[in-house]
């Protein structure tokens, strides 16, 4: 591992095995009242009861306190009202939220980066559209929460249907219209619930409670904060893939032009995709709405003037405002800056473990398997890889993560432990140090494999348009 006062990254391997105080109990109490939420607290039995009162126990003392306190009560006589559930969803999500506090805590101590930046304070929350929208769709999960996930129908869930049509026109809706969808879609395939064999139960709690709190007036972010001038430098591309849609987010050291201290930042685009395009042919759908995948591919760096940023420290991309830099490799920007790098404060509804991602760099580890599974030997602790999550839309493959010496990925936190993605790794090839990056085609390729790739997406494209403007032109 690299020294602090070198650059280097991960440094306290032995930090992310110990365990963190309270962790445990904060997630029992949240998997407790997800089970509730299988059944319904339509008619909430002793378990269930148990199971709310519980949640309120755990927030005893907090600002939450009271009104937990009387949702548990009203929940577990069956006579929840939206309010109620409201405030045992914001329950959920403060315990989940003191989850993602701790571990990312525990990271900053092992990566020894400095703290995250001091919280913004509120922003001025202007008049909402759509509030009664909101409340539909608020009135709409309520329903669910009370049906519970075994006893979801096609009727129940096709309520969303007209809620979601109408939000979707208004971009400041969009976004919670998207969630509103797709949570429905997942229903709607799983339907009826009664004859489910496994129900996904904290990824449904996940979206109901994230989906009913974003139904508050004034609670969706992801505003612009300000901006920013400077120099961008890449470390390496996450590519998030399903059948319908695609996100790539590239995930970068920021050093700003009045000589401030760097700070992490990243930059998202995504796309809608026909589930005939796949693999490098991704990047032609995401390529033209975003210069930044061209410079990544390239390996340079990027000026940017003047470019939005909200306070998560998320980019809102603009072409306009960035232009191609000098040459910029991630494994130095790894090594000389991103220790130091200061990290955003997160979003106080984006505070969940599953959101951790967080950009290390890792060298003099040893590569073993066990039971099929790859991971990295810290100067004796061991660390998970997850290799699953490493896209085939670039070079990367797990064969190159296990030869390699030098990893730049991201950390995250699943099923009570600390695993790598990796991004972008060195290994040698004929006694040469190279580099292999997830992001290496974003911005075109002569690989082979990839331009077979990219070729056979154009053609899967050409003939989806051609089948569309003939439907038009009926």
């Amino acid at each position: 591992m690299v020294p602090a006062d070198e650059g280097g990254g991960l440094m306290r391997g032995d930090l992310l095995s110990d365990p963190v105080e309270g962790l445990d109990e904060a997630l029992a109490a949240v998997d407790t009242f997800d089970e509730a939420l299988v059944a319904g607290l339509l008619r909430p039995g002793a378990a269930q009861a148990a199971a709310v009162a519980g949640l309120a126990e755990s927030v005893a003392g907090t600002p939450l306190a009271a009104r937990v306190a009387e949702a548990a009560e009203q929940a577990a006589a069956g006579a929840a009202g939206e309010d109620h559930f409201v405030a045992l969803a914001a329950a959920r999500g403060a315990l989940l939220g003191s989850v993602h506090d701790a571990l990312a805590l525990r990271i900053d101590e092992a990566v020894g980066r400095p703290a995250p930046e001091e919280k913004p304070g509120p922003a001025a929350a202007g008049p909402e559209n759509g509030t009664n929208l909101l409340a539909a769709a608020r009135s709409w999960l309520c329903d669910l929460a009370r049906s519970g996930w075994r006893g979801i129908d096609h009727e129940l869930v096709a309520g969303a249907a007209p809620v979601v049509s109408a939000m979707l026109p208004d971009p400041g809706l969009r976004r919670r219209a998207t969630l509103l969808d797709g949570f429905a879609a997942e229903l709607a395939a799983s339907c009826p619930g009664a004859i489910l064999e496994r129900v996904p139960v904290r990824r449904w709690a996940d979206l109901w409670s994230r989906a009913l709190l974003l139904t508050v007036p004034g609670s969706a972010g992801d505003r612009p904060d300000g901006s920013v001038t400077g120099r961008l430098l890449p470390l390496g591309v996450d590519v998030q893939e399903h059948a319908t849609a695609v996100q790539a987010q590239v995930h970068a050291v920021f050093e700003p032009a009045d000589g401030g201290a760097p700070r992490l930042v990243r930059a998202g685009v995504s796309a809608p995709k026909p589930d005939t395009v796949v693999g490098a042919g991704l990047w032609q759908l995401l390529r033209p709405r975003m210069s930044l995948l061209g410079a990544v591919s390239e390996g340079r760096s990027m000026d940017l003037d003047a470019m939005p940023v909200t306070a998560e420290g998320d980019l809102v991309w603009d072409d306009e405002r960035a232009r191609a830099g000098e040459p910029a490799d991630p494994f130095a920007t790894a090594r000389v800056r991103l220790s130091a790098a200061t990290a955003a404060r997160v979003a106080p509804l984006d505070r969940h473990p599953v959101r951790i991602a967080v950009p290390v760099l890792l060298e003099g580890y040893a590569a073993h398997s066990e039971e099929g599974r790859l991971a990295f030997d810290l100067a004796g602790q061991r660390l998970a890889v997850d290799t699953d999550r490493i896209p085939a839309a670039g070079p990367l493959t797990p064969g190159a993560v296990a030869a390699s010496r030098a990893c730049v990925g991201l950390l995250r936190w699943d099923a009570g432990e600390f695993l790598l993605q990796p991004l972008a790794v060195e290994t040698t090839v004929r006694k040469k140090t190279v580099a292999v990056h997830a992001g290496a085609w974003a911005g075109g390729t002569t690989d082979k494999a990839g331009v077979r790739a990219e070729k056979a997406a154009t053609d899967a494209v050409a003939v989806l348009r051609e089948r569309a403007g003939r439907l038009l032109r009926k």
